[in-house]
């Protein structure tokens, strides 16, 4: 089976719930893999992740208006006999303040209705521009048939695939799951996905699913390759809206724009440290230009009696898929620019160690010692350079420089180590003097592959 299907698979049962209750902007991303169901007969659900110690809800339940509380009071309790805690991350106003739960703004949707595109595209010049500049180019966007989503030899198909693997391999993060995982092939019958191409090569797609209780419209997924010209989004976002317009849909959205809006300081702080992650205001600033009628907020629901700390750290925890720990790993090993400037920063206290060290006890000699500081001297102000502007040949010149640093550090250390007992305190400054060059060289690694990912042809 395909399509993360089970041989008891319960998707289609949530799809019938979906398709009278689905009301949420993600409610039909819970039809992809990597869910669980909890379901309140006979007419409502809630879609999970399990983190290990936590039940965390892809938006509110589904279910009647009426029912919303109760449902969500009866996963609660199921959550707690599980040994689990609860919570219901990215829920909207009809189920932000209900009675037994506390709510906590995490940013922003923007909302279209489609039958104002065209009055839209007529007042925004930049936006024409933009399309112009796409078709120009020779950008073609069609839209794929469900037959061919379905089809996993497809040619079609393959291409998404190699573009979702490439766009993931050049994010300064690794993938996460959840509700930001992209899978655009759930019950391919009922999503439409557009492809952009240019010369019969593919260069962008965008992956749109319904939004059943509100005649809507999510535009899910939104990708494009590096070499893909100016425009090719906005000409991938300007398909779907016409063909929802012509359905007669009435209400679109982009998602979710994470800590856009009067986010509490706290997790405004948190952005701002982690910008060279996620650049959190760039995605708020690139959904604004398409004029959204409105911004409507999303919320982290919890209940009362827990949390907001943990709430968040579970909601984290629910999308780094394999624990926030191996995923921070994952991440610093990657080698995003902030990372590049860390070992940068790490070298001038070790540089400064080096050069006051006593030559006699730690170097066989002093020039060695010397060498060894003018060596970090170079390497930190490389890395400072490469951190503020990427280059392909000083990156690939430093990784280098501390791969012969970390083969030489360790025969070194192996050498001073021999034959004699050193202390505690010895055996650490040889593991920090190991592990340094060892550390910089795989971060400048992924970093140099992801970089070329970035400009290889597709």
């Amino acid at each position: 089976m395909s399509d993360g299907e089970s041989p008891n698979d319960e998707r289609p049962r949530v799809l019938e719930v979906l398709r009278r209750y689905g009301w949420n902007a993600t409610s039909f991303q819970i039809l992809e893999p990597g869910f669980s169901y909890w379901f309140s007969e006979p007419d409502a659900c809630v879609a999970y992740v399990d983190t290990g110690r936590a039940w965390v809800a892809a938006g509110a339940p589904v279910a009647p208006d009426e029912k919303l509380v109760e449902v969500a009071r009866g996963f609660v309790s199921a959550a707690r006999a599980a040994r689990r805690r609860a919570v219901f991350f990215a829920t909207e106003r009809r189920f932000a303040g209900a009675d037994g739960f506390e709510s906590v703004l995490i940013g922003e949707q923007p909302l279209w209705d489609p039958a104002e595109w065209s009055r839209t595209l007529e007042t925004v010049r930049s936006l024409r521009e933009q399309l112009r500049r796409a078709r120009a180019k020779g950008i073609v966007v069609s839209k794929l048939s469900p037959a061919v989503l379905a089809d996993e030899g497809s040619a079609e198909r393959r291409a998404i695939d190699a573009l979702i693997e490439r766009w993931s391999g050049m994010k300064a993060m690794p993938p996460m799951g959840f509700l930001v995982r992209v899978y655009p092939y759930s019950f391919p019958e009922e999503r439409s996905v557009y492809v952009a191409k240019k010369d019969d090569e593919l260069v962008g797609f965008a992956g749109v699913v319904p939004v059943y209780a509100r005649n809507g419209r999510f535009i899910e997924d939104l990708l494009r390759g590096p070499d893909a010209p100016n425009g090719t989004s906005e000409l991938l976002v300007d398909a779907a809206m016409r063909d929802a317009a012509a359905e007669g849909v009435r209400y679109v959205t982009l998602g979710l724009a994470p800590l856009a809006g009067a986010v509490p300081f706290g997790l405004r702080l948190a952005g701002r440290w982690s910008a060279a992650l996620y650049d959190f205001a760039g995605l708020a600033a690139f959904k604004a230009k398409f004029r959204p009628r409105e911004w409507a907020p999303i919320y982290l629901s919890y209940p009362e009696e827990r949390s907001m700390h943990l709430a968040v750290y579970d909601s984290l925890s629910a999308f780094s898929q394999r624990g926030l720990l191996r995923y921070g790993l994952d991440a610093l090993l990657r080698g995003p620019t902030i990372v590049v400037r860390m070992l940068a920063l790490l070298l001038v206290p070790w540089t400064l160690v080096l050069a006051t060290a006593d030559s006699a006890r730690w170097f066989p000699a002093a020039w060695v010692q010397w060498f060894w500081v003018v060596f970090d001297v170079v390497v930190c102000g490389g890395l400072i350079v490469l951190s503020v502007r990427w280059r392909g040949w000083l990156a690939a010149a430093l990784f280098a420089l501390v791969s012969a640093d970390a083969v030489t550090t360790l025969g070194e250390a192996l050498l001073f180590l021999f034959g004699r007992r050193p202390s505690a305190f010895e055996l650490v400054v040889a593991a920090v003097a190991v592990a340094g060059p060892v550390l910089a060289s795989v971060v400048l690694y992924n970093a140099r592959r992801r970089s070329a990912r970035a400009t290889e042809k597709s």
